[in-house]
């Protein structure tokens, strides 16, 4: 295996650390953030398996900050009365660029901290996109595409089963030059921990390791849905619901601290119409590798399942649209209302532009998304909104193009930040 990796969150954790005292880098375990905050880092406190932490914490909780910086304390959440000692240490230094800060599950609620606020820079990182990964050709970046130009690219080389193989391998570092078999495994081993040692850990209390995974596999099975905890509840029970709606409620709470689970809130622009707009998030696995692992499906098993393999992909363009909108400060979500009208995807930028995309597996399917893309862009009230600045169909195949009624059409494979 080659050396490091180059990450989009390298240029945006240098970014963030030119402009604050301390950067946070919130991140699912296994996604790189020690890695990355590594390669900036000058010393390192690892606060999850240094033995001396836990006595220097006691004793003199501010030594943990001495070394040359920037300094990354890692797993703080560990002992998340640090927050409050490096907020400190940010205002007596009036420094930048001090402290470098990794979690992979947020603190608890009844660990109050200081607002960070003008001090400390936050940011998400997720698992690699397919264009850190190697496996898109970067010829359209999300920013030209966002900005009104016109898509171009060459012929994506395309079969289901190295996509199958792309979904089962996901993005995560550790399974670079790995097959198959070995994800599958390390997957199912990730899901495994997360069920019987990790919710329990960020939780306040034992939770049941049988009723976490049954919750996973629910939430697997109803990926890139709108399902609601009470639904989750019925599927995750069987005909004994022997898991309750608030059961599945707190899961789903102690996964989305772990960053495992993700929500992709609902958008809630001005709209032309008298039409409700529905607000329930939806839900994607931090990668949807995820999925794959918690039902222990190989890629062979999901070309069985075309239906389902459609919104695991689903859950791997948003996956990467996150990403690249990351590097450009940018918001992603969804969008539905009460006629049923609905989007894959909405990417909202600080300066109020947006564009909107939907997601399609085939190429020959783009004809039916650009017609929901172009009634779709008719119901907002561009007056308050704004012109959508592109409107998109993300595929798995074809090539990149603008079509004649000004919708572009992308495969997912030659896009980057």
């Amino acid at each position: 295996m080659g050396g490091y990796i180059r990450r989009f969150a390298d240029q945006i954790l240098q970014k963030r650390l030119d402009s604050a005292g301390a950067v946070l880098i919130q991140g699912s375990k296994g996604c790189g953030k020690t890695e990355t905050a590594s390669q900036i880092a000058k010393s390192t406190a690892r606060l999850d398996v240094d033995g001396d932490v836990r006595v220097r914490m006691e004793v003199d909780p501010k030594s943990v900050l001495e070394g040359d910086v920037p300094r990354l304390i890692d797993e703080w959440q560990e002992y998340p009365q640090i927050w409050n000692y490096v907020r400190r240490e940010v205002d007596d230094r009036k420094k930048k660029g001090l402290f470098i800060l990794t979690g992979s599950a947020n603190p608890e609620e009844r660990a109050r901290m200081h607002s960070g606020a003008g001090r400390i820079s936050t940011f998400r990182m997720r698992p690699m996109s397919l264009y850190e990964r190697g496996w898109s050709s970067g010829e359209v970046s999300l920013f030209s595409l966002t900005h009104g130009d016109a898509p171009k690219s060459g012929q994506v080389d395309f079969s289901l089963e190295s996509l199958a193989e792309k979904l089962t391998l996901g993005g995560w570092p550790a399974l670079i030059g790995a097959d198959g078999q070995e994800a599958l495994r390390f997957m199912q081993d990730y899901v495994a921990l997360l069920a019987e040692i990790d919710i329990s850990r960020v939780s306040d209390k034992k939770r049941d390791p049988q009723k976490v995974m049954r919750l996973l596999k629910s939430l697997a099975r109803n990926v890139a849905t709108e399902a609601s905890a009470v639904s989750l509840a019925k599927d995750a029970s069987g005909a004994e619901r022997s898991v309750g709606d608030e059961t599945v409620a707190g899961y789903i709470e102690a996964l989305e601290r772990l960053m495992a689970l993700e929500q992709l809130p609902a958008w809630a622009p001005h709209i032309r119409s008298s039409d409700t707009l529905r607000k329930a998030p939806k839900r994607h696995f931090v990668d949807p590798s995820l999925a794959i692992g918690a039902l222990g499906l190989s890629a062979g098993k999901l070309l069985g399942d075309l239906s389902f393999f459609g919104f695991l992909f689903e859950s791997l363009v948003v996956r990467d649209l996150r990403i690249y909108a990351e590097v450009h400060d940018g918001s992603v979500f969804h969008y539905r209302d009460s006629r049923g009208a609905e989007l894959d995807a909405v990417i909202e930028f600080p300066d109020g532009s947006w564009s909107a995309f939907e997601v399609k597996m085939g190429f020959t399917a783009q004809d039916e998304a650009a017609a929901s893309l172009l009634k779709f862009a008719e119901k907002i009230d561009q007056g308050k909104m704004g012109a959508p600045a592109s409107l998109n169909v993300i595929t798995a195949t074809g090539f990149a193009h603008r079509r004649k009624d000004g919708v572009n059409v992308v495969p997912l494979q030659v896009l980057t930040a």
